[in-house]
């Protein structure tokens, strides 16, 4: 994405509009768009500065937020919930739809994390641990 226009180029480009140059020629003269021009006097019209508008940031989030209580209450309830279930259950009882990773921030954000539980942890491989190596030889020593 392209960095804004400096405040020092904006403020030249109204100040000659104020002073009786056209917009189209204000434009041509600092080497911008005619509609760039016409926008930043809108602008100062408007809000009574020709400063750029915020960039970035969330914008997607306050959605979610709306649900905050209901989602949260949903853990509190059933803990062991995945996020692809509630990410069903958030469009089936509240018609909105939601992506795994949204909630996953959601979630982060607030506090709550889906961390295993050691004692329900999968048996891993035989290399893990002790080893196969180690089976033999306990076999041999008996």
């Amino acid at each position: 994405m392209a960095a804004s226009y400096s405040m020092d180029l904006r403020e030249r480009v109204v100040a000659a509009v104020r002073e009786g140059m056209s917009r189209r020629k204000a434009a041509v003269m600092f080497k911008v768009s005619a509609s760039v021009a016409v926008r930043w006097l809108q602008r100062v019209s408007e809000t009574g500065s020709c400063q750029a508008k915020p960039t970035g940031g969330d914008k997607r989030s306050q959605g979610i937020e709306a649900h905050q209580a209901w989602l949260l209450s949903q853990i509190a309830e059933e803990p062991d919930l995945t996020l692809e279930e509630i990410r069903g259950r958030l469009a089936a009882e509240h018609s909105f739809k939601a992506s795994v990773s949204m909630l996953w921030r959601f979630f982060r954000r607030h506090g709550v994390s889906f961390k295993k539980n050691p004692a329900r942890r999968r048996t891993g491989s035989v290399r893990r641990g002790r080893g196969a190596s180690g089976v033999v030889r306990e076999a041999a020593n008996a």
